[in-house]
This record gives structure tokens, sequence and C-alpha cells, in this order.
């Protein structure tokens, strides 16, 4: 690879003559790892002009170069990086200039938190990855996913490619969520009560900066998501977090002043208990009775392998308080960032223009190939085999929990991906991850998903999605042998 000239400068105030400072900046970018051997450096010409001054001090200073092996020559092809030039230093290179800017103070307004969740980047190098939310390459349809992005880069798709959306979507994909996707879980909707979104954390941001001012008051389910409650402690309005029982959020524990509420009333998370048709109309009787909002986040619906699932609290709602959260993100994969938002119109005419001002629009190409593997029939074939695949899975950990006696605090009834489970009292499930990591089996500590500094530590997380039947298994059997070893 040819290295840009552009990367080239000579400092204003460095000293030495003009062929030592040259030689300097080709010697010091070797040894900083920036030209890396083998790639070619530019012409003597091209980079006298550059940095303005004469081709033979550039020249002369490729010579010293070439002298100190940094460089070499191949014949008319130029100059290159030298395959014996002095390697990078192993440790990270520092500055010796020191910042005046006092961050503590500089800093307006903080959005890192104390207590998060963290997955290691190389989790499929673990042989019994219990982990939340991966995508499995033996289930996604790698071959038609390529095929539909290819036919989205089509000429009949330029305009859909390349347009600039700013305060609209793809209206095929529109089209699609509102005739076949939203009818589903018996929701209807026109194209103006519906919003693209980079997912469902970012519908949940967009919902909570058009709703919340610092002077509202908001209620989560507790435990809960975490980054929605990092999203609402952000906004600075008033937080109260109402503790769930099996049937989830209790309507009769939300205070009064009460103005949105965030909820997962299908598939509540983490405990994935299921909200009963009685309790959905108490709150949306009592949101109506105390004028408060419903935040509706509906994730992982289409996992109704047990049981059909019920139906979305926004189909029972008459008088327009629900906002309806969905993604693609968790049935396609984690990493295609493509959501909705549903609401009224007002709603998500807001919601649209904060958008807009913050990242416009999801990539025209990730909405039209989207599109096309709905549409195609792909995506439903999908989430069929998803759903087999997880059938299968939940049965195998249902009967190694059982045999281990392990215990499970929360379990999807229609079915899901995940089980939230309880480790006895004494154990910290955090130290429990780190001496299971260290036998290639990963789970999720569950102290994160609540509110508080009295969290309980002994909850966990025990995903099936991305871990292969035959090795479920074993990898609870360690599990077991390892929270007996802590007792």
């Amino acid at each position: 690879m040819a290295l840009p000239v552009e990367t080239f400068f000579l400092q204003p105030d460095a000293s030495g003559t003009l062929q030592t400072q040259i030689r300097q900046l080709v010697a010091e970018g070797i040894l900083a790892g920036r030209f890396r051997p083998g790639e070619k450096l530019p012409s003597s010409r091209k980079l006298a002009v550059h940095l303005g001054v004469s081709r033979i001090t550039v020249t002369l200073a490729f010579t010293e170069l070439l002298a100190d092996d940094y460089i070499v020559a191949h014949g008319r092809s130029g100059y290159f990086v030298s395959e014996n030039a002095p390697e990078p230093p192993a440790f990270p290179a520092t500055s010796s200039d020191h910042s005046t800017v006092d961050w503590t103070r500089a800093i307006g307004q903080r959005f890192t938190t104390t207590q998060g969740m963290s997955k290691p980047a190389d989790w499929a190098t673990f042989r019994y990855p219990f982990i939340y939310g991966q995508a499995d390459p033996t289930l996604f349809d790698s071959a038609n996913w390529r095929l539909c992005a290819l036919e989205a880069l089509g000429r009949k798709d330029f305009d859909a490619l390349t347009a600039d959306y700013f305060d609209s979507d793809d209206p095929k994909l529109l089209d699609f969520i509102a005739r076949q996707t939203l009818p589903r879980r018996g929701i209807l909707a026109q194209p103006d009560e519906i919003l693209l979104t980079m997912g469902a954390q970012n519908a949940l941001w967009l919902t909570a900066q058009v709703l919340l001012t610092q002077r509202r008051t908001a209620a989560i389910e507790d435990p809960c998501y975490p980054a929605l409650r990092g999203i609402l402690e952000q906004s600075r309005c008033h937080l109260h977090a109402i503790p769930v029982d099996q049937d989830g959020l209790p309507p009769d524990a939300l205070p009064p002043e009460t103005d949105v509420v965030f909820t997962t009333p299908s598939h509540q998370c983490p405990t994935a208990a299921t909200m009963p048709m009685s309790r959905r109309r108490a709150l949306l009787d009592k949101a109506e009775q105390d004028d408060f909002l419903i935040v509706e986040d509906d994730y992982e619906f289409e996992m109704s392998f047990l049981k059909p699932p019920s139906p979305a609290l926004k189909s029972l709602d008459k008088n327009g308080r629900v906002i309806y959260v969905g993604s693609f993100s968790k049935s396609l994969f984690p990493g295609l960032r493509l959501g909705y938002l549903v609401g009224p119109a007002p709603f998500i005419r807001e919601a649209r223009a904060l958008r807009a001002s913050v990242l416009r629009h999801p990539p025209g190409h990730i909405q039209r190939t989207v599109t096309y593997f709905l549409s195609r029939g792909h995506y439903d074939a999908l989430v069929g085999r998803m759903s087999r695949a997880y059938h299968d899975r939940r049965k195998t950990i249902d009967t190694a929990l059982s045999e281990h006696g392990l215990t499970v605090a929360g379990a999807g009834s229609f079915g899901g991906s995940a089980l939230w489970m309880r480790a006895p009292e004494h154990v910290d499930t955090r130290v429990l991850a780190q001496r299971l990591a260290e036998k290639s089996v990963l789970i999720e500590p569950g102290h994160a998903f609540f509110s508080g500094p009295s969290a309980p530590n002994n909850f966990y997380r025990l995903a099936y999605s991305s871990i292969p039947t035959p090795r479920i298994a074993g990898g609870v059997e360690i599990l077991a042998k390892t929270l007996a070893e802590i007792n």
C-alpha cells in the first residue's frame, strides 16, 4: 500500500536542517508503527512539492534512510519501508505534553455509569457461551442476506440506496412493517405513526428525550434493562424503580406523579415474566386515570416456541397512551442496529425531528436490504429455524438444570432465549462469572439489572441463544460444580 503524501508534514518549530527533519519524520513514522514494512513512500518529487522543499533535499534524506536500512529502493518502483527496519516498541507511545484542562470541571454532563454490562469480544472462543443477544452463525441465513444486500445495491434501487431521507424512511420498509409486522401483534398504524431507529436502545433514547424533562417523573421495572436506566438517569428526570413480581410490573405500585412508565409486559427483562391480561388492562386503566404514558418494549416476541405470545399492550390501547418499541436487531443480528417506534403522529413527528438532528436516519442500504429479506420470506424462515433450535436448547437446559438442582428464578412461559437464575444468597455472581470464565464458561451476572446500592448480587442470566445443544449439559455441570466450590 502506498502511504499518502498528506501524512508527511514538517513541524514549524522543529530544529535541524530540512534534510534532518525529513529523515526524522520518516524514521519516527516507522518507529511509531504508522509506516509498516513493505509500504511505499511517496516519490521524492511528490514529497518535495508537498513539503515545499527542493527535490535534492528529499533525495539526500532518503539516501541516509537507505544507509540505515529504514527504507529500500526497488528499481523504478520507488522507495519502500524496509523489512529490516527497526520494529516499534512493544510498550505504548506516550506524549510529553501535559493537558492543562481540568476535565472534572470541563465535562458538563456525565454519561458513564458505574454499573453496567460487558460482554467479552471473544465470547465465541469460549466453549460454553451462555451469553445473551449474540448472533449464532449456524442459524443465520448468510446466503440470502448476501443476495438481498446485493439486490439493494442494484441500479433500480439507486435512489433508495443514496437518498438523504432526512425526515422520512424507506417507504417499502414502512409499508411492510405496517401491513405485515405490526398486525401480528394486533397493532394497526399509519406510516406517519412509525419511525425507524438505530435499534431498540436508540428508540428508547429518542422517547426519553421527547417525553421527559427534569421536572417529570418516569417509572421503570426493577430489575430492568440496564441501558434504559442509564438513559433515564442521563435525562435527569425523577426516577422510580418499581419491583416486579411473578406477573411483571404491578400497576398499583406506581406513584401518582408518574408521567411515563417503561415496561416489558410480554417478556419482562430480565425475569422473563409475562404480564397477564387482567394486569395489562389495569395498567391501561391507571394510565388513563392518572394521565401518564406507557412505553412498551416488545423484544423477543418472535421467539414464541412454547405457546403463542400474548397480545401486545399497544393492541389493547384505545386511548393512544402506549408507545411501542420493536427491533430487528435481536432476531437478525445485533450489529444490524435497526428498530422502530410506533406511536401517535404528534409524538412520532417530534421523535423524527430529534433523530434528524442527531443521526438523520438509518442507512438507506440497510433499510432496503432488510425490506428484501423480510418481503422474500427469508425472515420468517429464519425465525422458524431459530425457534426450533431454541426449543431444543430450552428442553436440554431445563433438564440439565433440574438434574443439578440449580434454581430458576424466571423462565419465559412462551419461549425466549434466556433464563433468569438465582444462586444462594451468599454467592456474588460477579465472582462466580470470573471463576467460570477461567473454565471457558460465560454467564451474565445479574447485579447490573437492579437499581440502587443494595441490589442483590446472587442473580445471573443464562442464555441459550449462542451455545450448541450438545454443549449445554457440560456447561451446566461445570456451573453447578463451581457453585458447589463457592458454597
